[in-house]
């Protein structure tokens, strides 16, 4: 575990600037490969991976800053830009990255539901790689487990001057490998179930929400409780994945088929309202 790969004069290259990078170059060369595969707005996907990327970046920041670590920054204003610190909320990433998508979308006059179902699997491929940046750095660390069993973080890290010597719970790594679980479900279903236009994004928010939920009983990173029932993460997970459900249930009922997508699932019976 490298924090900094090597220095060019006395600057840094962090291990977790170059790997969040990559997830967001991955993630996007993805998406273009499915559209370009889907024969749609493939021709956008670059310039909005740059503009998603950089306000998934801002959102990420901010929704940590804000609504995990306000008790440190409110005393340390000049510090809140400092991303390569650590302290980046995936969820503020996807609402700000998502944001700037659908405005994106629609200034091109660009389908939003059939562009988000075809663009999800490269999201949450790069949420995956992401964690990777996350365990480099020494962030996002799970709590004690109490036992041998664990990951334990060199003194330069968070996670080691939260918890000393103590096995971590691999919190980061394992949701990093969900995330890759879910990108290959999202695949699956977007070939081989027919669906309305949107079920596919509705789908990913509702996996990753549950997956979410449960992991941040194993987070250490910080404990303060919402209404003293759940961390803030999981709250925000209970209302998105409540959200998309709604949604995923008024779409089956009131949405329309995606001619593309129906004929790629192999049932062409139906047609695109």
């Amino acid at each position: 575990m490298h924090q900094y790969l090597f220095f060019i004069g006395d600057f840094p290259i962090r291990a977790y600037g170059l790997v969040l990078s990559l997830s967001i170059m991955l993630g996007t060369g993805v998406a273009y490969f499915l559209a370009r595969q889907d024969g749609r707005w493939h021709e956008h996907i670059i310039d909005m991976g740059i503009y998603c990327g950089l306000a998934g970046i801002l959102g990420a920041r901010l929704w940590d800053v804000f609504f995990f670590d306000w008790g440190y920054y409110h005393n340390h204003l000049s510090e809140i830009l400092n991303v390569w610190q650590g302290g980046m909320a995936i969820q503020g990433g996807l609402v700000f990255g998502a944001a700037a998508g659908i405005i994106y979308a629609i200034r091109h006059n660009i389908d939003v539901w059939a562009l988000a179902d075809i663009i999800c699997p490269g999201v949450i491929l790069g949420q995956g790689l992401g964690r990777c940046a996350n365990l480099l750095n020494g962030d996002a660390f799970g709590a004690p487990t109490g036992s041998s069993f664990g990951i334990v973080y060199p003194d330069t890290t968070l996670a080691f001057q939260t918890y000393g010597r103590q096995p971590l719970w691999p919190a980061e790594v394992w949701e990093g490998q969900l995330d890759f679980v879910i990108f290959a479900l999202l695949l699956i279903y977007r070939v081989s179930v027919a669906h309305k236009r949107g079920q596919v994004f509705m789908l990913y928010i509702m996996l990753y929400s549950v997956a979410r939920f449960f992991l941040e009983y194993l987070r250490g990173d910080y404990n303060e409780l919402v209404f003293g029932l759940f961390k803030s993460a999981q709250m925000t997970s209970v209302v998105s994945f409540s959200a998309a459900a709604l949604i995923f249930i008024y779409l089956q009922y009131t949405g329309s088929y995606d001619s593309r997508e129906t004929e790629m699932c192999g049932d062409k019976s139906e047609n695109s309202d």
